[in-house]
């Protein structure tokens, strides 16, 4: 939830309560209340891990190289500048 929201995972402990403000909520129930507030629902509605992430960007990278690849090879055929 703390990723669609957003926020920095370095600068979480920041949010964290401790013995000195015992005003703040528990982090977890601090980031769902900022979920629940921004998006109206408690939990997300496509829940993926880390892994599932970083495979889903490691591939969009790779078709991202393959269409450039794509269209260079075509610009050199044509005998044109390529669009990039």
């Amino acid at each position: 939830m703390a990723r669609e929201l957003g926020l920095n995972p370095t600068k979480l402990g920041a949010y964290a309560e401790n013995r000195h403000e015992p005003w703040k909520q528990p982090l977890p129930v601090y980031i769902e209340a900022l979920y629940v507030k921004r998006f109206g629902r408690s939990v997300p509605s496509n829940v993926r891990s880390i892994e599932q992430t970083a495979a889903e960007h490691w591939r969009n990278q790779e078709e991202r190289r393959n269409r450039k690849a794509q269209a260079k090879l075509t610009a050199e055929d044509d005998g044109a500048e390529p669009p990039f």
